[in-house]
């Protein structure tokens, strides 16, 4: 495969188009694809089903999408701390599939892997199993769920070279490696783009074999989602 490196988010984005759905990496505001989401709410696409662990907040990330009502569907692990996510919910406005976090991530890596399904006992007995397979393995009972099926995958990375391989930072590889793997066709935003040759081979998280577009972003913050501070 040839990998592209574009100029900008604008470019990785251009045929991003209203109705697809998109996987977006990120935990919290950590490892968020976030010149992608600013290019996007730029570019006004809407009626998206989106796949993240979460919805951002009021006024960064995935939250300026729903700010825009660019959103249609959120499959999401945790939502907890965006108001406007919380408004559109309960006015129905915004569809909502919550997944259990362990979950999300495997119907991610199951997308990578090219397995149609998984078997997890997570949910089992819960609202989340209503109107899907229940198989009983060796005395338990498992609950199917399905691999995801995104149009692109969004993920952002610390560093990258321009084949596509990349490496995470610490805890900013969360969902990115999963959902860099399991997207038709995948995007990825790096702090730093070198030459191919320039990364220590041992340390690549993802393979620029699942990498179609790449591009070294800008002006990126480093938030922090609940600030808590001492008193002493």
């Amino acid at each position: 495969m040839i990998h592209k490196v574009v100029a900008n988010a604008d470019e990785a984005i251009r045929d991003i188009s209203s109705g697809m759905t998109l996987m977006l990496g990120g935990f919290g505001l950590c490892g968020i694809p976030e010149n992608c989401i600013n290019a996007l709410v730029k570019k006004g696409v809407n009626q998206l089903t989106c796949i993240s662990n979460n919805a951002g907040v009021d006024d960064f990330g995935i939250g300026l999408m729903l700010q825009n009502r660019q959103v249609k569907k959120m499959i999401s692990s945790y939502v907890g701390e965006n108001a406007e996510f919380e408004r559109q919910l309960l006015s129905g406005e915004l569809e909502v599939e919550l997944v259990p976090q362990g979950t999300l991530a495997t119907r991610c890596m199951a997308a990578g892997y090219g397995m149609p399904a998984i078997f997890t006992p997570a949910g089992v007995g819960t609202e989340v199993a209503l109107g899907k397979e229940i198989r009983n393995f060796n005395g338990k009972d498992y609950l199917m769920e399905m691999a995801f099926d995104a149009d692109f995958a969004i993920v952002k990375a610390w560093k990258g070279d321009s084949a596509g391989n990349l490496i995470y930072r610490s805890t900013a590889r969360n969902f990115n490696p999963v959902m860099a793997m399991a997207g038709k066709i995948t995007i990825a935003e790096v702090e730093h783009l070198v030459e191919v040759g320039e990364l220590d081979p041992d340390q690549i998280h993802t393979p620029g074999i699942y990498v179609h577009r790449i591009f070294q972003g800008q002006d990126y913050q480093k938030r922090i989602e609940q600030r808590t501070v001492s008193s002493i």
